[in-house]
């Protein structure tokens, strides 16, 4: 199956010959979303039908307990023992969501901002993704969503992932505008950022795991832990595909600006008493401080 059909192919590659590269980004909206935002929440409208609604992102901080895990998809989790993940703590990202409901009972809340995913994977989401779930959602994941079935975000709680350097409706930020936000950390360099208020805007690093990773900080718990967040195995399938049935991913050649963005990440939280903790052993992580714990390692019986 291709990543997205025909058409939004050619929307996307008419966007940036119309619109340039400062509004080619309007590709995630067009046609018919139109999302109305105030004080932390809004409402969602599909060719001015009203789809859905946003909710303020403290609904998640009040969901969220002590440890938050941000649980991806990368092989590893086939080697993982789930069994002991704390009721509603994991955040679950793209693939992962097949956990939920099986392995993981309950999860605080799913998180997909590429809507490739959405076109390979709406079954799944549609199976997997029950009714009051928080959904941490891209703008062109809501549009993706509602051109499937319009009438499925309504029992959701939608929490938007903007991006700071692409914003709805707006035109793309520059260096100069991002550096004058109050609520962004850039490191050194300006390769990489951090947005302290998520709901103003998260930086996409490559990866949805860095979006979640802000949205976690935001929540203040004493731990955040990262199961499936392997990065050094992008090539390979990842735990729910087979070799057959490998979507391609871009994680390999962003792997520089993953790790940019989890090591500022790290430096933010070490500010703030939070603790980081890797479960993955062959994650990309552990050449960065990260270290390994094995508290989730299936124990093989001979």
């Amino acid at each position: 199956m291709a990543d997205r059909p025909w058409h939004r192919s050619l929307i996307k590659t008419g966007a940036r010959l119309l619109l340039g590269g400062s509004r080619a980004h309007a590709q995630d909206w067009f046609p018919g979303l139109n999302i109305v935002r105030g004080n932390g929440v809004g409402e969602v409208y599909h060719h001015r039908t009203k789809v859905g609604v946003l909710s303020s992102i403290d609904r998640l901080r009040e969901d969220a307990g002590q440890i938050i895990h941000v649980v991806g998809s990368g092989p590893s989790i086939r080697d993982c023992d789930l069994t002991g993940l704390e009721k509603g703590s994991a955040i679950l990202l793209n693939g992962a969501i097949g956990l939920s409901g099986e392995q993981i009972a309950k999860p605080l809340a799913i998180a997909v901002e590429d809507e490739r995913f959405v076109w390979r994977h709406s079954e799944m989401m549609r199976r997997r993704i029950k009714s009051e779930t928080i959904c941490l959602f891209s703008v062109a994941v809501l549009r993706a969503l509602s051109e499937l079935d319009s009438r499925w975000l309504a029992d959701k709680t939608v929490i938007l992932i903007d991006d700071i350097r692409k914003p709805y409706g707006a035109r793309r930020r520059s260096m100069d505008d991002i550096r004058k936000l109050n609520f962004v950390r850039l490191n050194a360099t300006g390769s990489a950022g951090f947005s302290v208020a998520p709901d103003c805007g998260v930086f996409q690093g490559g990866s949805v795991a860095v979006s979640a990773l802000q949205f976690a900080l935001y929540c203040s718990p004493k731990t955040i832990g990262f199961l499936g967040i392997d990065i050094s195995n992008a090539g390979e399938p990842r735990f729910y595909e087979t070799s057959d049935e490998t979507a391609f991913s871009g994680i390999a050649a962003a792997e520089g600006r993953i790790i940019e963005h989890f090591v500022l990440a790290k430096e933010i939280a070490a500010e703030r008493g939070v603790t980081f903790v890797n479960y993955s052993p062959v994650s990309a992580l552990l050449k960065h401080g990260f270290g390994y714990d094995a508290r989730f390692a299936a124990v093989s019986i001979m």
